[in-house]
């Protein structure tokens, strides 16, 4: 599997400039082969990773549950 690293705070702030989502950039990067996402700080820590599926239907499942679970935690925060 290939992994990627990404910055997290230049990867953010470059979608934000670019009014963008990070689903549009990962759907860009199905190829047929899983790859390793893994966002680093700006000292190299990992701060998080995501397996990029091999098709878009799966990451269009990811999205959705990400976006469900996204939303549940800010419920929880008010």
């Amino acid at each position: 599997m290939q992994k990627i690293e990404i910055k997290a705070e230049q990867f953010f702030e470059l979608l934000k400039l670019k009014d963008t989502s990070m689903w549009e950039i990962f759907a860009q990067m199905i190829d047929g082969n899983e790859k390793e996402i893994i966002f680093l700080d700006n000292e190299d820590k990992i701060l998080f990773n995501y397996i990029l599926p091999s098709n878009s239907e799966k990451l269009e499942e990811d999205r959705t549950e990400f976006s469900k679970q996204f939303s549940e935690k800010l419920t929880n925060l008010n």
